[in-house]
């Protein structure tokens, strides 16, 4: 009886842990594609992508990842990927209790990121020429 009690705390606990798993992958999509982007957290680099392209991130935490892409002739664009809770965390306060929640809680289950970021790359600016000013003396180049 004791033995079926143990296996049974064990089955439900950690329910975001068997459904969520410990990592995600994110995938990183841009306009226009073959940009470079690094997902941050934390001040720690996560891994960098050129897009279209994935990252697996391991373990999740309660931080937020940032995205930053760049491509030549193009503005830096970033996005902030928020954490939030992975809905298998309720079932566990459910069914599993205070030892599922740990369980998920101390792996990083319990936390999950938008699964796809699709970002817009606008065009920089182009440089604007400047007009002298009127009455000025033009230089005429030598030939």
């Amino acid at each position: 009886m004791r033995l079926r009690l143990i296996a049974t705390l064990l089955a439900v606990s950690g329910c975001a842990t068997i459904t969520e798993g410990t990592s995600q992958v994110i995938a990183v999509n841009t306009s226009p594609s073959a940009a470079t982007c690094k997902l941050d957290r934390a001040g720690q680099n996560l891994g960098t992508v050129t897009t279209p392209g994935a990252v697996t991130v391991k373990p999740k935490t309660a931080d937020d990842i940032m995205v930053i892409c760049d491509k030549p002739g193009y503005q830096t664009a970033t996005f902030l990927n928020k954490s939030s809770v992975a809905a298998a965390t309720f079932g566990n306060l459910l069914i599993g209790g205070v030892i599922g929640a740990l369980v998920d809680g101390s792996n990083g289950s319990s936390n999950k990121y938008d699964g796809i970021v699709t970002m817009s790359l606008t065009p920089a600016a182009a440089p604007s020429v400047i007009q002298p000013a009127p009455g000025a003396i033009r230089l005429q180049p030598q030939s």
